[in-house]
């Protein structure tokens, strides 16, 4: 697994920072204004500093930008990294100044002079996040990344009550190791990330105090989840669903769920997707890949919540055996489904682990995340993830604390209109309802399998999940994107 860079606190005494060989970084205010470490500094560097901080160069950047001043006299070090940061930064602001650090951060170590600074613990969350480099596969360091190669050095803050400021930091150093291992699930390959090997990642979280089951397909078939297991009957993988329990709130309290999609490969089955971009589809489980990142960071952080995760993970292949446009497949809930597209697979997936969770867990609420459709993408791009739900107070609260991590989420409508273009002459429902408002039949096509008294949220994650350029907190490829939300969901519902 990828690990997080090493992040130190520590009071460093300001006289040995001509000494240091690294990379010093200083936080400077809009107004130019330097405090105790940035004045230092300034006098070593015979005034360069404060220079700099009076020069137009400087009044381009915005609040969590930076600069490099290379070689700078006086110091030992390769560069000063110049951030500009206000006095009161909100946690974005913190956490994109962490984040310039990250992307100019080379080989040697790197020594933020951070001093008496807020927010010093969402600054370095924000560095381990933009740090993140998936090299599992490369025989050879690329020198064109956009990162930190793997051995670069080790980073500190120096800061005034170092103690206090580790103890802030412990939070959200579990959660980067969470969204390192999504990001890690969802860049791996499907020749390596096969059902069976995703299962054995997940088990491996019972030494965090996890409880993990895996049901293979003789159980699954037990169950009735005859949905998910049609999906993958024309692959060599088998189909699995694994149940990660966090036990760490009240005895008697009954669990959030969360369920995720885990199609480890999507060729579109029968309905065959086509050559062009299909490589992409390693990332079509990224919804089970949240989930799972989620449990790491409440194991991690010994959250006291109660919470249960749930993944269906299965491979939709082409095959003699797969099944057919036109098939009728019967779900665990009893309820009879026409399949016309093969490629609308992952909703007869989440429909029976849905109704799984619901059966055995009677979970205070469902969230469901998968990279359902592509129409969500044409709707929203890749800026926000669409948001359906039955239950006003809960979508309220998602968007809420989505908003407070800066990750992008937009409600999105629901109704018996459409509802209705689900409706098959053969079965009970179809698997889609045409094209228009693809991602709304969707997300209906799910509510048909939550109970009235579950409040439920569905997450489509598919233009989120994995971008193809950078952004403020990651590189290109996984971005990790809603283990931040529903951690701080968890958080302010079950832990507030």
């Amino acid at each position: 697994m990828t690990q997080p860079p090493a992040i130190s606190f520590k009071n460093v005494d300001l006289d040995s920072v001509a000494a240091f060989p690294g990379r010093v970084v200083v936080f400077v205010t809009g107004s130019g204004q330097l405090d105790q470490a940035g004045r230092r500094v300034n006098r070593l560097m015979r005034g360069a500093l404060e220079r700099f901080a009076e020069s137009r160069a400087f009044a381009r950047l915005k609040d969590g930008e930076a600069s490099d001043l290379a070689f700078p006299a006086g110091l030992a070090a390769e560069a000063v990294q110049v951030v500009r940061l206000g006095r009161r930064p909100t946690a974005d602001e913190a956490r994109r100044a962490g984040a310039a650090i990250a992307r100019g951060r080379g080989r040697a170590p790197v020594l933020v002079l951070a001093g008496a600074l807020p927010r010093v613990p969402d600054i370095a969350f924000g560095l381990a996040l933009r740090a993140y480099r998936f090299t599992a596969h490369r025989t050879r360091d690329d020198e064109e990344a956009d990162a930190a190669p793997p051995e670069a050095g080790t980073v500190t803050f120096q800061v005034t009550r170092p103690e206090a400021v580790a103890r802030e930091a412990q939070r959200t150093a579990a959660l980067a190791e969470a969204v390192y291992f999504t990001r890690d699930l969802v860049n791996e390959p499907a020749n390596v990330l096969t059902t069976e090997d995703f299962a054995a990642r997940l088990a491996a979280m019972a030494e965090l105090g996890l409880e993990v089951e895996i049901l293979d397909e003789p159980e699954l078939a037990r169950l009735g989840m005859r949905a998910l297991l049609a999906v993958g009957q024309g692959s060599e993988s088998p189909s699995k669903v694994v149940v990660m329990q966090w036990r760490g709130g009240p005895k008697e309290s009954p669990p959030l769920a969360l369920v995720g999609k885990g199609v480890v490969f999507d060729t579109g089955g029968i309905s065959l997707k086509p050559a062009q971009g299909m490589e992409e589809m390693t990332m079509d489980m990224a919804g089970a890949a949240v989930v799972a990142g989620v449990m790491r960071g409440l194991a991690l952080r010994r959250a006291k919540a109660n919470v249960v995760g749930l993944v269906g993970l299965v491979e939709n292949m082409p095959d003699g055996r797969a099944q057919r446009p036109g098939d009728i497949v019967r779900t665990m809930k009893g309820d009879t489904v026409e399949v016309i597209n093969t490629d609308a697979e992952g909703r007869l997936v989440l429909a029976d682990v849905m109704w799984y969770a619901q059966d055995r867990f009677q979970p205070r609420a469902m969230i469901d995340l998968a990279t359902l459709t592509g129409a969500i993408v044409v709707a929203l791009g890749h800026e926000n993830a669409g948001v359906f739900s039955n239950d006003e107070k809960l979508a309220a609260a998602l968007l809420r604390a989505a908003g407070e991590e800066g990750e992008g989420a937009w409600r999105m409508p629901m109704g018996a209109g459409y509802d209705r273009l689900l409706k098959s002459t053969l079965a009970d429902m179809k698997n889609v309802g045409g094209r228009p408002g693809g991602a709304v039949t969707a997300a209906q096509f799910l509510a048909r399998f939550v109970k009235p008294e579950t409040p439920w949220v569905h997450l489509d994650i598919a233009g989120v999940a994995s971008l193809a350029k950078d952004s403020d907190l990651a590189p290109k490829g996984a971005t990790g994107w809603g283990v931040r939300t529903l951690d701080r969901l968890i958080r302010d519902l079950l832990e507030a």
